[in-house]
């Protein structure tokens, strides 16, 4: 069997189709197909690109369709909630901080620490879920002892590492352990306007993931409004980036708890910031711009059921020059969200283009992302999808 799941697809139906002791003639007839058309088929002169007629000669071939499209190791299981997760809360369980313990091995210097996040953050930057796990518990275990010894600069690298965690959990779908770091991020920030606004952004995240979209709004806006300029001519690049992504969460946050004028009103707002930025910057970790506006704006609309809009906003956005300057994560998570704008809409073929695409650019969205998980099987089942998401699916164990 070993071999026989390396042949192509055609190759598998005609082995199948011997081991049944079945004729071309005979299956043929089974299928309602033509002689000429197995033929065709197991040469590989004809591509099986329809679930449904997978599903249909399987059935008749008495196997799994996962025979047919391949699955040639034990089904990729999501390992965001495993064991890399459990150290992740260990890490975040210690209390070394209020109670003042000494550690006993070496504290890092506030400079490496601060490499260290910036590079936890472009690992999951770069949608590398799995090694940004492996990264977390130690990174916030030498945050926590930096900070012991040095409460001033360390501080800026505790936050950061507080964040990068909660933005790794809320992606692999562990919004109460996000709330955990992310509460820890928003008391070491106190008393920085700065870093206060900059824990926010990931507070309203977790706020929407845990279904409280109403107090999300409440205290994006509240964040928003404590470090917006009194004019943004007057705003550093920076600040703007910061009350600008602010403005555009309290838009995801008000479009899903019902609020129809608000979310328009307060991307409308951000994108006057956004001009003022420009595309390329990723201040303070937001990739905030004009692009990043855009694509809130297609989010806002898978939000409120607009899938029409959504889908235009998308195509505009995706466009621009900007779109290439977003990191990895940043573009998969905005084509999960018009995948599921065009499975509203019906169209499984351009849902299932969409899940592609991130599977080839960034495949720990979809292997450690739940939601990406639910997307794709929901696709799958469709009769209508197309071969390669029946492989996906079956490779994932979704479905």
């Amino acid at each position: 069997m070993g071999s026989v799941e390396l042949l192509p697809v055609g190759r598998r139906v005609a082995y199948w189709r011997g081991r049944r002791k079945l004729s071309q003639q005979v299956f043929a007839d089974r299928l309602g197909k033509s002689k000429s058309w197995v033929d065709k088929v197991e040469r590989g002169v004809r591509q099986l690109d329809r679930l449904s007629t997978l599903q249909e000669i399987a059935r008749v071939l008495r196997i799994d369709t996962a025979a047919l499209v391949g699955r040639d190791a034990t089904p990729v299981q999501a390992t965001g909630r495993g064991d890399g997760v459990e150290r992740i809360r260990a890490a975040l369980s210690r209390y070394e901080i209020p109670l003042g313990k000494r550690a006993g091995s070496p504290i890092l210097p506030v400079d490496r620490m601060l490499r260290d996040v910036g590079y936890a953050w472009t690992t999951f930057q770069y949608a590398r879920y799995p090694q940004a796990v492996d990264l977390a518990p130690d990174l916030l275990t030498n945050a926590q002892r930096t900070y012991t010894c040095d409460r001033g600069s360390g501080r800026l690298p505790l936050v950061e590492a507080y964040r990068v965690t909660a933005a790794l959990l809320v992606k692999l779908g562990d919004a109460e352990l996000a709330w955990l770091a992310v509460d820890r991020a928003m008391l070491a920030a106190t008393g920085d306007r700065d870093l206060v606004a900059a824990a926010a952004v990931q507070l309203g995240q977790v706020l929407r993931a845990l279904g409280r979209a109403r107090e999300a709004s409440s205290v994006l806006l509240a964040a928003a409004h404590r470090i917006a300029p009194a004019a943004i001519d007057g705003g550093t690049p920076a600040e703007l980036s910061l009350c600008g992504t602010l403005l555009v969460q309290a838009a995801l946050a008000a479009a899903q708890d019902g609020n129809e004028s608000a979310p328009g009103e307060l991307i409308d707002e951000a994108a006057g910031m956004a001009e003022r930025v420009g595309d390329g910057c990723d201040h303070h970790r937001t990739g905030f711009g004009p692009t990043a506006v855009s694509l809130a704006g297609a989010a806002v609309a898978v939000e409120v059921g607009d899938t029409c809009d959504a889908i235009a906003r998308h195509e505009r956005a995706t466009a621009r020059p900007g779109w290439r300057c977003l990191p990895i994560e940043h573009r998969a998570a905005h084509l999960l969200d018009v995948a599921r704008a065009h499975l509203h809409a019906g169209d499984v073929g351009s849902a299932a283009r969409m899940l592609t695409e991130i599977e080839r650019t960034a495949p720990a969205e979809i292997t450690h992302r739940p939601v990406a998980r639910d997307i794709l099987a929901e696709v799958a089942r469709d009769p209508r999808a197309p071969t390669t998401i029946a492989k996906l699916a079956a490779m994932l164990g979704v479905g």
